[in-house]
């Protein structure tokens, strides 16, 4: 059965997984909290993509940055002037929404790129009237979407919460570089929270105004963009790409990473692609027909990415949606530092013998969009069971498995239960449970997306074994609790 996001964010909240923030004083739109089971999930995802990306080279490492920047950081990256996002509202009531998203939604389709007269034009051609009074729009104007502080008391300096972890790693760049032996290329990972004056939250935690990234930021010499050492590894590899030239059939269609280079793509950059695809396919678990990388064009990417895909999960209620992306920034980023701060950000490549301003490639993720995606695919409204199902990876469900004794007034099932639990707490992510009858206890596993129930009963005395429940078939085999973690540590990496 299909479900809606206000079925997942019942759920979300019933279980302990996402909920509104301050809810107690009513909340506040784009705000969220995540709960016992939502945290675990959400560092799993983290330390999954830490472990996955930063093992691509030896030369990436993750960094910890402030939240809070200087003004000059944004005057250097464009932000000030250019981090602005188009908004429409009512000629009477309140109703205000971001003016491309309010477009996309009235006329299905996609409305990146467009200046804030364009919308208007939009707009008045096609007759949109305010979804609540149906009064007439006025004109679409612009917002800057960060937040300004002022810090200290009376002469205050200026200064923003960052609205994109990015720069944090540019303005790090130079020490690190220093640091890490002048080697390139060199890779910057941050996992943090940016924050941005959303016009219009929405969707649970797709578009909020607090949220976390997860972003690699790779310094490297331009002029090996059309290289990598790996590349004839993956070269033969089918990715699933919707082109700039593929909208009007609108089909995904599977290109090797051979031919998106002879199509004019850098091997640098195709070799990334691969390596995000197979982080979703193969590591997350996403269905294959569910993931898309889609290329955007010249008017809908930022004026400095030369090269621009969007990660894309289709979803249950709003298809394919954007969960991260990969951008060839040039040297944008390092060129707007080094002019403001007056600090020079040219590097000598031993190597080469070249002097230059490194190029960046970035990768970016949304850690609270991968997150809803996982939950979103991963929901089931089982009827057959009569409770909901949680289909989650076993690197990323909260808890791989759960102990329960049989019944709980027999002190000797009890004592062995207890006895497997803490054998197996040591090593898997596990919970005890002993309230309520089996079945109930099943359902509630299935809920949270625990993989394995294991139960200790009458039999467990006399043969030292137990039963392994498996929650994706019901299927139960009986395991000896001697080879418990063996079995379990096998079934885990299938």
């Amino acid at each position: 059965m299909t479900h809606t996001t206000s079925d997942l964010a019942m759920f979300c909240k019933k279980k302990g997984f996402i909920y509104p923030s301050s809810e107690i004083y009513g909340g506040i739109a784009g705000l969220y909290d995540y709960g016992h089971l939502g945290t675990k999930l959400k560092h799993n995802f983290e330390n999954l993509w830490r472990s996955y990306f930063l093992g691509l080279n030896d030369n990436f490492f993750e960094i910890e940055a402030a939240n809070i920047m200087p003004e000059n950081v944004f005057r250097a990256s464009g932000h000030l002037e250019n981090f602005i996002d188009p908004v429409i509202k009512c000629s009477k009531c309140q109703f205000q929404d971001r003016a491309d998203h309010f477009l996309e939604k009235a006329l299905q389709k996609r409305m990146e790129g467009h200046t804030p007269e364009e919308l208007t034009k939009l707009v008045q051609s096609h007759h949109l009237q305010c979804p609540k009074c149906k009064s007439n729009f006025l004109p679409v104007t612009i917002m800057n979407m960060m937040f300004p502080l002022n810090l200290g008391v009376g002469s205050s300096q200026k200064a923003y919460l960052r609205p994109e972890t990015a720069q944090s790693p540019y303005v790090n760049f130079k020490l690190q570089h220093e640091l890490l032996r002048k080697k390139l290329p060199l890779g910057l990972a941050i996992i943090g929270r940016a924050y941005r004056n959303e016009i219009s939250p929405r969707n649970l935690t797709l578009r909020q105004r607090e949220f976390t990234q997860a972003e690699l930021q790779i310094f490297f010499n331009p002029s090996r963009i059309n290289e990598h050492r790996s590349f004839p590894l993956i070269k033969d590899y089918p990715l699933r790409t919707l082109l700039v030239a593929d909208r009007s059939p609108g089909k995904v269609v599977e290109r090797t990473a051979a031919e998106l280079v002879q199509q004019g793509l850098p091997a640098f950059y195709v070799y990334h692609l691969v390596k995000i695809q197979q982080f979703y396919l193969e590591r997350l678990h996403i269905p294959t027909e569910k993931f898309r990388l889609y290329q955007l064009n010249d008017t809908e990417k930022a004026f400095y990415n030369k090269y621009h895909f969007d990660l894309e999960v289709d979803l249950q209620e709003y298809g394919f949606t954007e969960v991260g992306g990969l951008h060839y920034r040039t040297d944008h980023d390092l060129q707007g530092h080094g002019k403001i701060s007056k600090q020079s950000l040219e590097v000598l490549e031993e190597e080469s013998g070249q002097k230059f301003i490194p190029h960046v490639l970035e990768l970016s993720f949304g850690v609270d969009r991968n997150v809803y995606a996982l939950l979103d695919l991963a929901y089931e409204d089982n009827q057959q069971r009569g409770n909901i199902v949680l289909h989650l990876p076993n690197q990323l469900t909260p808890f791989y498995c759960a102990v329960f004794p049989l019944v709980k007034n027999k002190p000797e099932i009890t004592a062995k239960a207890e006895q497997v639990y803490e054998q197996l707490r040591k090593t898997f992510s596990c919970f005890y449970d002993e309230s309520g009858s089996v079945g109930r206890r099943y359902a509630r596993a299935d809920e949270i997306g625990t993989r394995y129930c294991l139960t200790i009963d009458f039999e467990s005395l006399d043969d030292n074994a137990v039963t392994v429940r498996d929650r994706e078939n019901t299927f139960q085999e009986r395991v000896n609790i001697a080879r418990l973690i063996e079995k379990l540590s096998s079934l885990q990496h299938q």
